[in-house]
């Protein structure tokens, strides 16, 4: 029997190679990849023609999900070539490595800042970067069995005089654990496929006794642990999205192993192809002369072979036109890439999952590992479906989608989402299996145990959600519950949180074919609720209470102003009377109900004009002015613009505060005209200019701004234009 050690990088496509033409040559009984035992049983399915790489073993403990592992393969890996050149020779292939039942237990223990062996043999060659030592020492000049015997002996060399750290002793013994136990079972060859820093504690003749091995596994804690494959992305696989053991470019190790020749020329024929899709001007003679210049600089540099630092600096200079911005898109889309790798249908998965597959099939929904936006018509049957899934998907923490920002539109017949499947959410859904085993039964189970002890602000929230995911059991819990909380809620500020929500679902239910009687029913109660306590909910405020209570009163006003009830928008308005004139009201309170009793007609300009007067007049406190002041301009600027007479009352008090205090003023001044738009800023300005001037309208000020001999000389042309 004979048992060799085959050191290798993980995600290393001359590793790979390397692997394949060991196993060709030494044809062994038995192949052993570093990596849980647990995924032995899954180990199988790789032989699936539903198997396409990218993909991750996963472990994770039964009674707890979210602790989980991942182990990913590409189709440049070394475990993954190993494991596949067993499925087509029909030799058995088993995992070593300790138990995931072990490791997720004891992985808090892990030591961040372990020795890398890659990086010290890296620099002492005199490369800042490992990577491409790794490239040039290793994968570019070592082939077959004679690779692993120079990566035996560097590591050999490494490790003597290391202090290996406790999680590496304890993998390394369970390694040679597996070993022993195949050894004993198996007459041939055995060939083990490792991580190269295990290599030389695995060679059989240096083993440590049986014994001291067992001590090292002794009394560690477990946890009971499923295995299974999930499919993953080449964006996971690279370094940047924290993965420990990643890659800075996996779709450049792709293209090295699965190029059949002239790796080069056909990688530079791809940039050129992406490019041009881009409308960017590369010629055929401009791939030639890239080439010439990569095979150039990699001699200048006393590289074996153009790696890839030499074709990304020959592709910017030729293709790129030395512009380094094109390179960004390469490097997205090629360097990295976006690849979702599959899974067999009978690959284990728990029935919440099965559910998602099946519904996403029969709504015609690609998992795609690229970022896409898509936009649904909730008219159409199919996009409705889509619609529901994604939201009952929110409810479960699996955010495939999110609302996309841009172009959304919230009540309509429209929505945008922005999708993105990311090797995550495999964990989030066996974590939200404890609901049930449908999306739809899911869902209900987390709306009905959120209502549990949720207030009433937060169920209304929760019934426009639920009625967007469309779960009509989940939505009469949710009903019933605000309705007797509402009854019992004596806080004003929370009732007001309740109408907006509650307003949506009622204005826009239809789109969702929904039923909102039951909504009209409690929403009419909280607003009477909210109208009786308003005056008690806005005394003695100080700034930060107040500033909620006024963003409240915007809410409320505009939950009211989706609904035709003119009953409720009286009661409403009655309420902001009260408050707009009531003593101890804070400023920003009371004048945002003034301005929304102006802008509702129920107060006119004159009015306005004297309120504004008096609590900007010398004797008003000057702090509680301005915050009357912001809450009085909130909104649009037109206000200022088109009312000369309350911009001559603004103008006089802030030009007459005195100095120092002006600037304690000047904070909140400044927030409060931030939020005009630029064009309104300087339409006040201009107003401002023409009351310095003592002009007071419009017209006056147009009639004195002509220039009625500038303008005869336009008007001819400008009809020639127009006719």
């Amino acid at each position: 029997m004979s048992t060799h050690i085959l050191g290798i990088r993980h995600h290393g496509p001359g590793s790979a190679r390397a692997v394949r033409a060991a196993l060709d040559e030494l044809d062994p009984a038995l192949v052993l990849i570093e990596g849980p035992p647990e995924l032995d049983k899954v180990a199988p399915l790789v032989a699936s023609e539903g198997m396409r790489p990218p993909v991750a073993g996963l472990c994770y403990a039964v009674d707890k999900p979210a602790v989980a592992a991942f182990y990913p393969m590409a189709v440049f890996s070394p475990e993954w070539v190993a494991l596949r050149w067993a499925v087509e020779h029909d030799r058995p292939a088993r995992f070593l490595d300790l138990p995931a039942a072990n490791a997720l237990v004891l992985r808090e223990d892990k030591d961040a800042n372990r020795f890398d062996p890659i990086a010290t043999l890296a620099q002492a060659a005199g490369y800042d970067d490992a990577e491409r030592w790794w490239e040039d020492a290793i994968e570019l000049r070592y082939h077959g069995l004679e690779l692993f015997d120079a990566v035996l002996d560097a590591m050999r060399t490494l490790r003597e005089g290391q202090d290996i750290d406790l999680e590496t002793q304890r993998r390394e013994a369970a390694m040679r654990r597996v070993m022993r136990a195949a050894r004993r079972g198996e007459d041939g060859t055995i060939a083990v496929v490792c991580g190269a820093w295990h290599a030389p504690v695995l060679v059989p003749e240096t083993f440590p006794s049986a014994t001291s091995d067992t001590q090292l596994l002794k009394g560690l804690r477990a946890t009971k642990v499923a295995a299974t494959w999930v499919p993953w992305t080449s964006t996971r696989l690279a370094r940047a999205s924290g993965y420990g053991a990643g890659i800075d470019s996996p779709g450049w190790y792709h293209h090295l192993f699965t190029a059949p020749d002239d790796v080069i020329t056909r990688w530079l024929v791809r940039v050129a192809r992406l490019l041009r899709g881009e409308q960017h001007d590369v010629s055929s003679a401009a791939v030639i002369e890239a080439v010439r210049l990569a095979h150039a600089l990699a001699g200048l540099r006393d590289r074996p072979l153009p790696g890839l630092t030499e074709v990304t600096e020959s592709a910017q200079a030729v293709l790129g036109g030395g512009s380094p911005v094109p390179m960004r898109l390469v490097s997205r889309k090629l360097l990295v890439g976006d690849i979702l790798g599959r899974v067999p249908a009978d690959t284990p998965m728990v029935p919440l999952a099965r559910d998602l597959a099946a519904t996403r099939k029969s709504l015609r929904m690609r998992q795609s590992a690229a970022e896409q936006t898509i936009d649904l018509d909730l008219r159409t049957e199919s996009h409705l479906g889509r619609s529901k899934l994604l939201h009952r998907l929110l409810l479960l923490d699996v955010p495939w989608g999110r609302p996309a920002e841009v172009g959304r539109t919230r009540g309509t017949f429209r929505e945008a989402w922005t999708l993105e499947w990311r090797p995550e959410l495999e964990v989030a859904l066996i974590e939200a299996s404890g609901y049930g085993t449908t999306i739809e039964q899911a869902a209900t189970a987390v709306v009905t145990q959120r209502a549990g002890d949720a207030d009433v602000g937060v169920l209304a929230e929760l019934v426009e959600t639920t009625l967007v995911a469309d779960l009509p059991a989940a939505l009469a819990t949710v009903l019933s519950a605000l309705d007797e909380r509402a009854a019992r809620q004596h806080d004003t500020t929370r009732l007001m949180a309740a109408v907006e929500p509650m307003a949506r679902v009622r204005r826009y239910g239809n789109v969702r074919r929904a039923d909102t009687e039951l909504v009209a029913r409690v929403l009419a109660g909280v607003v009477t609720r909210v109208a009786v306590g308003l005056p008690a909910a806005c005394a003695a405020l100080d700034d930060d209470a107040a500033a909620t209570v006024r963003e409240l009163v915007d809410g409320v006003q505009r939950g009211i102003a989706l609904l035709d009830q003119d009953e409720l928008r009286r009661e409403w308005q009655r309420a902001l009377g009260v408050v707009a004139e009531q003593p101890g009201v804070h400023g920003l309170v009371a004048g945002r109900a003034t301005r929304l009793l102006l802008d509702a007609g129920l107060v006119d300009v004159t009015e306005a004009g004297r309120r504004l007067s008096l609590r900007l007049s010398p004797a008003a406190d000057a702090v509680q002015a301005a915050g009357w002041l912001d809450g009085f301009l909130s909104g649009e600027a037109a206000l200022l613009v088109h009312e000369p007479e309350l911009l001559a009352v603004v103008d006089r008090w802030a030009t007459g505060v005195d100095g120092e205090l002006f600037e304690r003023l000047l904070p909140l001044l400044r927030r409060t005209f931030a939020d005009f738009a630029p064009a309104e800023r300087r339409a006040i300005g201009v107003q401002v200019a023409r009351l310095d001037r003592g002009v007071t309208t419009t017209s006056a000020a147009e009639e004195d701004d002509l220039d009625h001999e500038r303008a005869a000389r336009v008007l001819p042309k400008l009809l020639e234009i127009l006719q």
